[in-house]
């Protein structure tokens, strides 16, 4: 008999062997029928595996993010059995769980459209109805290689050739007639999917690659209740409505053009957001401590063999000659910071240096990654570096957190935060990013915040703090990131004078707080489903005269108000005053005011507000001197 310690500390002896599925009956039906899988000392397991020493056990369910993935990861199999019953031509390439929900790339002549993609649906329903239990089990390399060249699975067939020289079996998961090359983990029973969603088809490249095959991914979503389903489904559609990209041309904000495919262009009530948005920032990291620098956009190959990006990030750079040597558009802004640093000596005085830049950054993106604002080839990243001692880290990252978290709260965001260790691609020793990942969890731990470990996701010169956002979709975006560094310093030989009198060299983090601030406005976008905060929007007020007599006094409210640093218009066409507020609300603006005889007699203004209607008239130095005070506190 081996013991088990559950969650709440109670123990349970059970039979040595014994599955986490079958501990978990042992509990009762209802966590069995829910279990999606276990944490066995910590670690995520699949409901097959055999518990055979003395542990801790947690039963995960669909309400666990390890439990969501792996019935997301079954639903992608119950769909890859469901086009290869319609289609049994299809050859299967990969269909994981992701983020939120799963796909499946197939390789098909067959176009999937939306009709067959109901088809495709109707076969899943009789899989899950099926009740098909999905069963593991290994083959030799050499038999499942055979297996699939049988089967004429040409992309499993490539798969299982990278994996066989270690010798170690291929484990398969067989659920009725269709058998998937995988690893898992599953749940028990293609029934357990009870609700499920085909969302979207889009091209592929077989692993990413532009120059194999385009494959065709269908994108899905999957539920154990169909309440869940219906719920998602309605989030769904009203972030159709929020779409940035709908939006910023609806509102004037931003365009795509051909001849520029992922480098926006900003119209000028985009640019009002944005300036506006910068503006913020230059007011807060002041009040920090910081001081801003600029950085030239392109510098030579030297530097950035220096920084490591020529080795780790050159596919990602725009590169050309000049004067017969090479030269990159900087895809980042540290290197540049580096060399401000260095252009004068510093004394152990002078730090921690805190150096803003809101420096423009070009990266290639794939032509199938290009998505509105979200993801862009040219970008304005908020970066700030700062130098410091080692004694200055922890102090130095719960003041960037802090910051942080003053700008998302501003916004309304709730975020969690991540903890990104150390990836196989990266420099330096084991002592220094040892030290740098500790300074960071000190810094998370005396703050109290909550945070999970990212294995392996950091940045290839140190750790890092990734902050999620959580939009008003419950939509989650990753944007913030505090990267602790003793790389840069050493490979730049940057200095500083200590007490001592010694050379030492100081310790950098770099940290963006909006990210890419063309990012963040497409986020606030949908956040906000474009009616901005007052303080954010391009136009505040909008007048509206109601016959031509009163343009006079209109355009004198207009200067008044502009007076006192309020963005307003006049709407002087000659159309009826009700086409003129519907079109006002249909704009999202905060505030539309009437003028007509009775204001011109009384000197106010009949004053809207969105989202409430008719406030009531107003002298126009109360209307000023209120919205002054909205602008000022940053009311959301």
């Amino acid at each position: 008999m081996i013991k088990v310690t559950l969650k709440d500390n109670s123990v349970k002896e059970v039979q040595s062997g014994i599955t986490v599925a079958e501990f978990a009956k042992t509990i009762g039906m209802g966590l069995y029928k829910a279990a999606c899988g276990g944490k066995i000392n910590g670690e995520y397991c699949d409901l097959r595996t055999p518990i055979c020493e003395d542990c801790s056990l947690e039963i995960v369910t669909f309400d666990d993010p390890e439990g969501k993935k792996t019935l997301w990861h079954t639903a992608s199999h119950i769909m890859a059995q469901a086009v290869k019953r319609l289609y049994p031509e299809a050859k299967l390439a990969i269909g994981p769980a992701i983020d939120n929900g799963f796909y499946y790339d197939f390789d098909l002549e067959t176009s999937f459209t939306p009709e067959i993609l109901e088809k495709i649906e109707a076969e899943m329903k009789k899989i899950v109805k099926e009740d098909l239990a999905l069963e593991k089990f290994e083959l030799p390399a050499g038999e499942a290689l055979k297996m699939m060249e049988d089967k004429g699975e040409i992309y499993k067939t490539e798969l299982i050739k990278e994996h066989a020289g270690n010798g170690e079996p291929i484990s398969f998961y067989k659920q009725g007639e269709f058998t998937e090359l995988c690893a898992g983990p599953h749940i028990l029973k293609t029934g357990a999917v009870k609700a499920f969603k085909l969302t979207s088809i889009a091209g592929a490249y077989w692993r990413g690659n532009e120059k194999n095959k385009m494959l065709q991914r269908i994108y899905g979503i999957a539920f154990t209740k169909q309440s869940d389903l219906d719920a998602y489904l309605e989030r769904l559609e009203e972030a159709k409505k929020r779409d940035h990209r709908k939006l910023g041309k609806e509102l004037k904000l931003f365009a795509m053009m051909d001849e520029g495919p992922g480098f926006p262009f900003f119209l000028p009530n985009g640019m009002i957001l944005k300036n506006t948005l910068i503006d913020y920032w230059r007011e807060i990291h002041k009040k920090a401590g910081y001081v801003e620098i600029s950085t030239p956009m392109m510098l030579n190959r030297q530097l950035w063999e220096t920084s490591g990006h020529w080795d780790h990030y050159k596919d990602n750079m725009y590169t050309t000659v000049i004067d017969d040597t090479d030269f990159a558009i900087k895809p980042m802004n540290c290197p540049g910071g580096m060399l401000v640093y260095k252009s004068e000596l510093h004394s152990y005085r002078d730090l921690p240096i805190r150096m803003g830049e809101l420096g423009l950054v070009h990266r290639h993106e794939k032509s199938g990654a290009l998505h509105g604002l979200m993801r862009v080839r040219c970008f304005t990243q908020d970066d700030a570096h700062i130098f410091m001692t080692p004694e200055q880290i922890t102090d130095e990252i719960k003041g960037v957190v802090k910051l942080i978290d003053e700008v998302y709260s501003l916004f309304g965001f709730k975020y969690h935060v991540e903890l990104s260790t150390r990836p196989e691609d990266s420099m330096g020793s084991d002592e220094d990013w040892e030290m740098a990942t500790d300074g960071l969890k000190k810094a998370l731990d005396e703050l109290n915040l909550e945070y999970v470990v990212n294995e392996g996701d950091g940045a290839f010169y140190g750790p890092k703090i990734d902050f999620h956002l959580e939009d008003s979709l419950g939509r989650t975006w990753q944007c913030g990131t505090i990267q602790l560094d003793f790389q840069l310093p050493q490979r730049f030989e940057a200095e500083y004078t200590g007490s001592d009198g010694e050379k030492h060299r100081p310790i950098m983090i770099h940290r963006v707080v909006f990210g890419s601030i063309e990012r963040f406005i497409g986020i606030l976008i949908e956040h906000f489903a474009g009616a901005f905060p007052l303080w954010l929007a391009p136009e505040q007020v909008r007048i509206l005269p109601i016959a031509d007599r009163h343009h006079e006094k209109c355009a004198e409210i207009k200067k008044s108000l502009e007076e006192k640093g309020i963005r307003v218009t006049v709407d002087e066409r000659s159309e009826k005053t009700g086409y003129k507020i519907r079109e006002a609300r249909t704009q999202k603006l905060p505030y539309w005011v009437v003028v007509g005889d009775k204001e011109l007699e009384d000197g106010t203004v009949s004053v809207s507000r969105r989202g409430k209607g008719d406030i009531g008239s107003m002298k126009v130095e109360d209307f000023a001197d209120m919205l002054k005070s909205e602008i000022d506190n940053k009311v959301r």
